[in-house]
């Protein structure tokens, strides 16, 4: 969960906003980037917004201590998957 004046965010399955009947306004599939990730690495962010930026998939991005999580929409998990394999491949 994350709190802010406006709002809060919380990331939860389908299934739990559903049993809750909480509100939701994005259904979104989690990616984790198999790379392993520091919190003072230098580019990794702006190398993956780049890539699924330049495929039009939305993403957020939550950074954690050894990888980097990101939920794109649900429906284009497929292609953002492909988006940041190619990207991977270079």
């Amino acid at each position: 969960m994350i709190r802010e004046d406006e709002a809060d965010t919380l990331v939860a399955t389908v299934e739990r906003v559903a049993a809750e009947g909480w509100p939701h306004h994005f259904v979104g599939a989690w990616l984790t980037l198999d790379v392993h990730s520091a919190l003072e690495a230098v580019g990794l962010t702006a190398a993956f917004s780049a890539a699924l930026g330049a495929a039009d998939i939305p993403c957020n991005a939550l950074a954690a201590r050894h990888h980097e999580h990101l939920l794109v929409p649900a429906d284009r998990a497929d292609e953002a998957g492909a988006a940041l394999e190619a990207l991977w491949a270079r």
